[in-house]
């Protein structure tokens, strides 16, 4: 089923994984696919590695997911340094295995590459592979949106401007990256809807596991709220507790989010299935 179908219907709650690294088995993963299954989710997607790295694992994970768990599932797919024959064969493959739901990125540039281009692969930008998407097949098809810009961005302006090309190539939905300030949610909506991005946009809420969160924030371009600078600082030396306090905050924010009217919560699991289920039952979800 098209995630589009179902964001028709209700709010949504879906789980991003990952791939293993290459040398662990998969199933690593897959043992705790049964947890999350018993969630409940709308959907879960499958994440690609820098550079491409794990295009066929992700495919893999999306096809088991939909075709031998029963979960509706959506692979991401980024146009880094891919032909288009190598992204027309994923989109063939991901048809066969009856994968009907595409997260479409321009995605990170291999980490051992400091001098990369992204001008190797066949697309420089989202909006090209989404335009190639839609031609191509019967997709779903999903972006990411940047509350607060891409850090490639010189102005918000200029970002909301790239993101309405992408919507125009052939989005169905959006889903964001991370945030910690509920307000900056519902301020892009409004946002959007005067820039005439009137299509669903699903929050997706990363939990805080560790202060690497800074490290991942630094790179997004994303701003940490005092009182969570102040709940890292005290919990620093104390990996449980600050556990303990990233998942509260979590679920106290998907919460927010549901109440005021999200069109449905898209989680980062970090394919953390204990703290998953903790996060939603503070959120009142189980």
């Amino acid at each position: 089923m098209k995630i589009s179908e179902i964001l028709n219907k209700k709010q949504t709650l879906s789980f991003e994984i990952f791939p293993p690294k290459p040398h662990m088995p998969l199933d690593t993963l897959f043992n705790s696919i049964e947890g999350f299954k018993k969630l409940s989710p709308d959907f879960i997607s499958v994440t690609y590695g820098a550079g491409g790295s794990q295009r066929g694992r992700t495919v893999e994970i999306a096809s088991r997911l939909k075709n031998y768990y029963g979960i509706e599932s959506m692979s991401h797919l980024t146009c880094v340094g891919h032909s288009v024959e190598e992204i027309d064969s994923l989109l063939e493959t991901m048809k066969e295995e009856n994968i009907s739901n595409i997260l479409a990125l321009r995605g990170d540039p291999p980490a051992d590459d400091p001098n990369f281009s992204y001008d190797k692969g066949a697309f420089s930008y989202a909006n090209e592979l989404i335009s190639h998407i839609r031609k191509t097949g019967d997709f779903c098809i999903a972006a990411a949106a940047y509350l607060e810009g891409h850090v490639d961005s010189k102005r918000l302006s200029e970002d909301r401007r790239y993101l309405k090309m992408k919507v125009d190539a052939g989005v169905d939905f959006l889903v964001t990256q991370l945030f910690f300030d509920t307000r900056l949610y519902f301020d892009f909506l409004e946002k959007c809807a005067q820039t005439g991005i009137n299509c669903p946009v699903i929050p997706g809420v990363m939990p805080i596991f560790s202060t690497r969160i800074k490290n991942m924030t630094a790179k997004s371009g994303c701003s940490i709220p005092a009182k969570l600078v102040l709940m890292m600082d005290k919990y620093q030396d104390n990996p449980e507790d600050l556990r303990k306090a990233g998942e509260e905050y979590a679920g106290i924010m998907i919460r927010e989010l549901l109440d005021g009217g999200a069109s449905g919560i898209h989680l980062y699991t970090m394919n953390k299935l204990e703290s998953a289920i903790e996060i939603l039952k503070i959120a009142g979800l189980r």
